[in-house]
C-alpha cells in the first residue's frame, strides 16, 4: 500500500510560528540570511520514511548471526584495515565500506581543519552549546526523541548518554580525525551501524511505533535535523555566548559535518553547505514536529539532573553550583517558551554566567592567539572526556 505523503502539519500551529517569527528561529533567519518557504517541502517529505538500508543490512548480516563481540571485532577489522572488492566479505560490508573508502570528490581537507579548530578553540563553549542549546532544545520535538524512548535512554541514564555523545562529538572533532581508517571514521562509521542496530530493534520489538506519526525510527530526516544541530545550531550558540569566527571557519563547520553525515549514510542531497541552506532545511522539518510532550520533559530532567548525578565533582554543592549554571546557561540560549514547555526551573539571576561568558570572550579573543586558543581548547575538552570515561567505566557506576 502506497504510504501516504507527509505535509506540513504543524505549519499554522503557534509553537512553530512563534519560533520562526519572533523567537530562535527569528534569529537563525537574521544570522543566515535565509529565505524560508515551503516551496520545496514535496522534495523533502519522503526523507521522513527513508532509511540507511545499506547499514541495516550489514546488521542484519553481521551482528544478528553472530555473538555480538565476534560481530564487533569483525565490523572493527573492516573499519580499521579496509576491504577491497574480491575480498570474501557479504556483499552487504562491500556496498558499505567500497563507497565511503574512497573520499569524495567535495571533500575539501582544509575546511575539515578549519572546523576542527573552531571545535576546538571554543574550548568548554563548544560543550556548553552541545548540552544546553543542541541537545536540550532538540528535547522539544516530540516526534524525533521517539526513538530514545523505544530504546529506553531514561533506563541507561543521562551521565552514560551525555558520555557516548561527548565522546562520538570530541573524535571527529580533532585533525585529521576523519581520515579513512582514523579514530573520527571509526566513530562515525560504529554510529552508524549503532542507528541501524537501533531501528531493526525498535521495529521488531517496539509495538507501540507509528509510522505514520513518527516515521520510520531514526529516519534520514530527522537525521539531517540532528547534524544540522551540530553544524547551524551550535555555530549560533557559539555566537550568542561571544564568540567569533571566521568565513573560513564558519565554511568549515558545516564541510566537516557535511562529511560526517555522509559517513553516516545521510542522504548528500539532505546536508547543508552553509548556514542559509541550513536554516531553510531546518524550518522545513520544524514544521512537521509538534512541542514538548511528556516525554520530552523526562528527558530533559534526566539532563538537567546529571549533574547532580555525576561523582566527577566530589562534593554536592559543586554539582549543584553545575546544575544552576546549566540551567542559566539554558535559559540564555533557548526560548523562554522551549524553557517553560520542557518545565526547566527558574533560577535567580538566570542571566548572570552567560552574560558574563560574553564579556570574558570578547576579552579572551582579542588578548589570547588563535593558536594558544585551540591548544588550550583541545586540551580541556579532552580532560573532560577523560574525566566521563573514568566514570563510566567504573563497573560500581550505573
Amino acid at each position: 500500500m502506497e504510504r501516504t505523503m507527509i505535509q506540513p502539519y504543524f505549519k499554522d500551529s503557534p509553537h512553530f510560528k512563534d519560533f520562526w517569527a519572533q523567537s530562535n528561529g527569528k534569529k537563525l533567519i537574521d544570522f543566515s540570511g535565509a529565505e524560508v518557504n515551503f516551496n520545496h517541502f514535496e522534495k523533502f517529505a519522503p526523507y521522513y520514511f527513508h532509511v540507511d538500508k545499506a547499514g541495516d543490512q550489514v546488521v542484519k548480516d553481521i551482528y544478528f548471526t553472530k555473538k555480538f563481540q565476534e560481530a564487533s571485532r569483525e565490523i572493527e577489522g573492516y573499519i580499521r584495515k579496509g576491504i577491497s572488492a574480491h575480498d570474501p566479505v557479504p556483499e552487504s560490508v562491500k556496498q558499505l565500506f567500497l563507497p565511503i573508502q574512497q573520499k569524495p570528490e567535495w571533500l575539501d581537507d582544509r575546511l575539515l581543519k578549519s572546523g576542527a579548530e573552531l571545535c576546538m578553540r571554543s574550548n568548554l563553549d563548544s560543550l556548553i552549546s552541545l548540552r544546553d542549546y543542541c541537545l536540550m532544545g532538540g528535547y522539544d520535538y516530540a516526534y524525533l526523541n521517539k526513538p530514545l524512548i523505544a530504546t529506553e535512554a531514561l533506563k541507561k541514564g543521562a551521565v552514560k548518554r551525555l558520555s557516548e555523545t561527548l565522546d562520538f562529538w570530541v573524535n571527529v572533532t580533532r585533525y585529521n580525525a576523519l581520515d579513512v581508517h582514523g579514530k573520527g571514521y571509526e566513530f562515525a562509521i560504529k554510529t552508524r551501524l549503532i542507528h541501524s542496530y537501533a531501528r531493526l530493534s525498535i521495529k521488531k520489538h517496539y509495538q507501540g511505533w507509528d509510522t505514520e506519526k513518527w516515521g520510520e525510527p531514526i529516519n534520514s530526516w530527522d537525521m539531517m535535523a540532528t547534524y544540522i544541530g551540530f553544524s547551524l545550531v551550535f555555530l549560533h550558540s557559539l555566537h550568542k555566548l561571544g564568540n567569533r569566527f571566521s568565513e573560513e571557519e564558519e565554511k568549515g563547520i558545516f564541510h566537516l559535518w557535511k562529511y560526517v553525515g555522509y559517513l553516516l549514510g545521510i542522504p548528500e542531497n539532505l546536508l547543508p553547505n552553509d548556514k542559509k541552506q541550513a536554516t531553510e532545511y531546518f524550518y522545513l522539518w520544524t514544521s512537521i514536529q509538534p512541542p514538548s510532550d511528556r516525554d520530552s520533559v523526562l528527558l530533559a530532567h534526566s539532563l538537567l539532573n546529571e549533574s547532580l548525578e555525576n561523582p566527577i565533582l566530589r562534593f554536592k554543592f559543586q554539582r549543584r553550583l553545575l546544575r544552576y549554571l546549566h540551567i542559566s546557561c539554558t535559559w540564555f540560549l533557548l526560548d523562554d517558551e522551549v524553557c517553560e514547555r520542557l518545565q526547566i526551573p527558574k533560577v535567580p539571576f538566570k542571566y548572570g554566567f552567560p552574560k558574563t561568558k560574553r564579556f570574558f570572550n570578547a576579552m579572551y579573543d582579542q588578548w589570547v592567539k588563535r593558536e594558544t586558543r585551540i591548544k588550550r581548547g583541545n586540551k580541556d575538552q579532552l580532560k573532560v572526556l577523560e574525566d566521563y570515561h573514568r566514570i563510566t567505566q567504573n563497573s560500581n557506576f550505573h
